[in-house]
């Protein structure tokens, strides 16, 4: 695969050029917003400066500043490459000189602590007549710290930043501004649901697809405010903006990595609160009251996001995943999930909203021959994922049922090899890179995938399918497949 040399392209802040790699117009690292140096870190995007002359836009830009990544990422998710200017996106297009052509916009998982645009490819979508967009934001604390001071959930101020950037320029690479799909997995998807209701994001998409995430990951303010408590008490500093960035940047990392490790020895709910216990996720999007004004799925089902189509669905098995990977599946006991304590590592069934015993026996009747570590993954996969999704389609459904968007449902049901249908499988599929030599997600692939996905169709383009709606929770299913959709008092 060689690159040649690419158009010109002018944006709003000057002039980009590209490069062509199999006939598809690539452009990497495009600046949307400032370097977050000194005084922008930690702080809301601020405005990228024009430059003169032509910017090289032929290799990918900065990741933001993470944790190490999974033992399986290799170097598409290569984090040393993290720096102050990782506001950047790419765009693989068609080719600068098409009009009007549909827009997506990729927001990455990785439980809002990791990620990087570099380890995701879009020239298949490019191929197929699409404007693809993949957008990198700040993480962990970078992207999360609440101090009580307004500016808190910079993170996805960032991804609001890049989707004004895309409204404002993406016609330039032959994209139309108003037919903008935002679509992501697992902590992107997060994210999206909690887009839908933020009035920052309006107008800015008019198609939402959720991947393995939906609008129920946002902690209370008090909650965020006392992890970023915590945070300026590991470093010695006090718990200020500025004293944060002045600290280096390994110590920052250094500190976020201890603050994790306390959480998994002590996942005690009284301390941490049962938001964060139970997802494990120090770092999300908080309820501050101004750029997430209230809990996301209440302000969806009052309306908000109600004249975006919206696509919302899950893997069949996708919790497994965790547990499968660290071998705690084969260790789980049956009285481990009677236990209120945690499980190798993941909280107890009690820890998803039901007592330990009636979610054993709900769960067990309804799969009588899993192990009990299958019985803890279906019911994480359910409180993750699962319900929320069912959840987030009702309320949209509902919200939106004079007609002004549609609701859809999905579930992803191919099982890779050893493993299952599991949380990020569908990704290779989604981008159509199944042939490609991909340490991040060939594992998950196992050797002999599937050549291409068994059911292709545009966004919102299955007509065939029924719509969700707040009526009939599930209206497509195979036929024998099991489904718990009741309501658990966690949500």
């Amino acid at each position: 695969m060689e690159a040649g040399m690419g158009n010109v392209v002018m944006t709003r802040q000057g002039r980009l050029r590209g490069s062509v790699v199999d006939g598809v117009h690539r452009f990497l690292g495009i600046p949307y917003a400032a370097p977050t140096a000194r005084e922008n870190r930690f702080r809301p995007p601020q405005p990228v400066q024009p430059w003169s002359g032509v910017r090289d836009a032929t290799l990918y830009g900065a990741a933001p500043f993470q944790l190490a990544p999974p033992e399986s990422a290799g170097s598409e998710w290569d984090t040393s490459l993290g720096g102050e200017d990782c506001l950047n996106l790419n765009i693989w297009t068609p080719g600068p000189g098409s009009t009007g052509l549909p827009v997506m916009v990729w927001i990455q998982g990785g439980a809002f602590e990791i990620g990087s645009t570099a380890a995701y490819d879009g020239r298949n979508f490019a191929r197929d007549g699409v404007v693809c967009v993949v957008i990198n934001w700040r993480l962990g604390a970078d992207g999360f710290l609440d101090l009580g001071d307004n500016q808190a959930n910079v993170g996805l101020l960032d991804q609001v930043a890049a989707l004004e950037w895309v409204h404002e320029n993406i016609a330039a690479f032959g994209g139309d501004p108003e037919n903008v799909t935002v679509f992501g997995q697992s902590a992107g998807a997060m994210s999206i649901g909690v887009l839908l209701s933020m009035p920052s994001a309006d107008g800015l998409f008019r198609r939402a697809i959720l991947e393995s995430g939906a609008a129920h990951h946002a902690i209370p303010t008090g909650t965020a405010q006392k992890i970023g408590r915590l945070f300026a008490e590991k470093l010695g500093v006090q718990p200020s903006r500025s004293a944060l960035a002045a600290v280096p940047t390994p110590r920052l990392l250094a500190a976020q990595a201890e603050l994790k490790a306390d959480l998994a020895a002590h996942p005690d709910p009284g301390f941490w609160g049962h938001d964060v216990v139970a997802s494990t996720m120090l770092w999300q999007p908080s309820i501050d009251g101004d750029v997430v004004p209230g809990r996301p799925i209440d302000r969806i089902a009052g309306g908000a996001g109600a004249g975006v189509d919206v696509i919302a669905g899950t893997n069949a098995e996708d919790w497994k995943m965790f547990l499968a990977i660290t071998g705690s599946i084969t260790k789980v006991t049956e009285q481990d999930l009677m236990e209120s304590n945690s499980v190798d590592g993941f909280p107890p069934m009690s820890a998803y909203g039901l007592p330990s015993e009636t979610a054993f026996r709900e769960y067990r009747s309804h799969y009588p021959d899993s192990s009990p570590g299958e019985l803890l993954a279906a019911v994480e996969t359910d409180w993750w994922v699962r319900i929320p999704a069912i959840l987030l389609a009702e309320a949209h459904a509902e919200a939106a049922s004079t007609g002004r968007a549609r609701t859809y449902m999905y579930e992803f049901g191919w099982p890779a090899p050893g493993l299952g249908a599991v949380h990020a499988v569908e990704v290779p599929f989604v981008f159509d890179t199944l042939d490609k030599d991909s340490r991040l997600f060939g594992p998950l692939l196992g050797t002999d995938p599937p050549s291409r996905w068994p059911m292709p169709c545009t966004p919102l383009g299955c007509r065939s399918r029924p719509p969700a709606t707040p009526a009939g929770r599930i209206t497509a299913r195979p036929a024998g497949a099991r489904c718990i959709s009741a309501r658990t008092p966690a949500w």
